[in-house]
């Protein structure tokens, strides 16, 4: 699937483009539903998003993380600010919705 979107979040400047979200969807991975990829501007990809639903089915989008030795987590790639995490959340998770929906479609149709 590929969403070609210019976000608001850059000040000053040119605004980034998303131009593409590849959604690749789960089973069984407890509250996990998807890991997600999303190209910037054609030019940069942050792997591992996770589509996660949370509680009262509320879903979300978790950014990359690594758990270092003494067992905390680390961030290693999210946005800076709220509106840039809000517009890639909702990029994603209108991503994953397309895809499942038109997979469970499919599904019914034949």
């Amino acid at each position: 699937m590929e969403c070609r979107r210019r976000t608001p979040w850059a000040e000053g400047g040119d605004a980034v483009q998303i131009s593409e979200v590849r959604i690749r969807p789960v089973k069984g991975a407890g509250r996990m539903r998807a890991f997600a990829s999303v190209v910037f501007d054609g030019r940069f990809v942050v792997h591992e998003l996770k589509v996660v639903e949370g509680s009262e089915g509320r879903m979300f989008v978790a950014f990359p993380s690594k758990r270092a030795a003494s067992g905390e987590y680390f961030d290693i790639a999210h946005p800076i600010t709220a509106e840039a995490r809000e517009q890639i959340q909702q990029v994603v998770l209108a991503a994953y919705h397309q895809q499942v929906g038109g997979a469970a479609a499919a599904g019914q149709a034949g």
